[in-house]
């Protein structure tokens, strides 16, 4: 048998020397967050361990822990004849639950037994998250970032997309928040995810970038949607150096038009998430909002939404969050398209 403990803080530092990472827990806990690559392995699936919770308040431990082990046997027999019979000796799996307890236990015994050499994780996912904090602020202390600043709808995402595909080390925080970062951000059919698994998202982008090389990001504000960007990430981008980018208010509008589509078909939709600006805005004004939206004049709404709400308050925080605007050097594309994009993105990358 060859079952070994190894300290969360070393397992984040060696994830891609394991053949595979298994998560021993429920679907809804694995859902919540999960290590980079993890497959789920349930030992007990969501209802078994409600069910074995109940068990064990309710009748007493030791009935649990019976129940719960003729379970488990059912469940680690599935996963070995569904996705281990295959595997050669020399794989190697690395296994957590949530404190390292019973339920990775049980799984790595059993293919210890069998002659792999198995990985377990000191104190499970919860070590893991503890060391996934700890490990933040290092990490995005050691970076040079370049942030992107620029007025709702300038294309600053789209820069940021071009960034990438010319081979950029690129964060893009509204991607993995699956958020726009805006009152009306919020994308349907994409629900964000928890505040623990952003974490994790990020600090995955943060440990596999170059500090060699520099990291262009958004100039975001301290919550994309509902989560909570990283204090020591959020510190460092406001103290790094700023690029401004300037497209022409028609260009905005258009931009704005394509990118938030779902808003355009959808106007009941678009009409909703208006009332979320009642409180900044007014009655009035929303409800005229709404009514040109009803009427069909969408492109109007937006126009007004960036000269009296998204402008005015973009201007006053980014001159006091980011020291760096002050000194931003403007860049222009000659439009919003994909291709004029591009050809900015390559002559950033020329100069960095």
């Amino acid at each position: 048998m060859s079952v070994q403990a190894i300290a969360a803080s070393d397992a984040i530092g060696r994830l891609e020397e394991f053949s595979s990472v298994i998560d021993a827990r429920s679907e809804a806990e694995y859902a919540e967050d999960h290590l980079p690559g993890a497959l789920n392995w349930p030992s007990l699936d969501n209802e078994e361990r409600k069910l074995i919770g109940t068990i064990y308040t309710q009748v007493n431990p030791f009935e649990a822990k019976k129940r719960g082990a003729a379970l488990a046997a059912a469940n680690i027999a599935r996963h070995i004849e569904r996705d281990v019979i295959s595997e050669p000796r020399t794989w190697q799996p690395l296994i957590y639950c949530w404190r390292g307890g019973n339920r990775s236990g049980s799984l790595a015994l059993v293919l210890g037994q069998i002659g792999f050499k198995v990985s377990v994780i000191e104190g499970g996912y919860k070590a893991f998250r503890a060391a996934v904090l700890n490990a933040l602020p290092e990490l995005a202390g050691r970076l040079d970032y370049r942030v992107i600043c620029g007025p709702t709808g300038s294309g600053k995402t789209r820069l940021l997309h071009a960034l990438a595909q010319a081979g950029a080390q690129v964060l893009d925080l509204e991607g993995l928040a699956s958020h726009r970062s805006s009152v009306l951000g919020t994308i349907p059919g994409q629900p964000q995810p928890t505040q623990k698994r952003f974490d994790t998202l990020v600090w995955d982008q943060l440990r596999r970038f170059d500090p060699a090389r520099p990291v262009f990001v958004e100039s975001e504000s301290k919550k994309v949607g509902n989560l909570a960007v990283p204090d020591a990430l959020i510190a460092r981008m406001r103290a790094s150096r700023c690029l401004r980018l300037e497209l022409p208010e028609d260009e905005r509008v258009a931009l704005l038009l394509e990118d938030y589509d779902y808003f355009v078909q959808d106007q009941p939709a678009f009409c909703e998430r208006l009332d979320a600006l009642t409180q900044l805005r007014g009655r009035a004004t929303v409800k005229e909002w709404q009514q040109q939206v009803a009427a069909g004049r969408i492109e109007n709404v937006v126009r007004e939404l960036l000269v009296k709400h998204y402008d005015p308050g973009y201007a006053s925080s980014i001159e006091r969050n980011f020291s760096g605007y002050g000194q931003a050097k403007a860049i222009s594309p000659a439009d919003r398209s994909p291709q004029a994009m591009a050809e900015l993105a390559r002559e950033i990358l020329k100069e960095s």
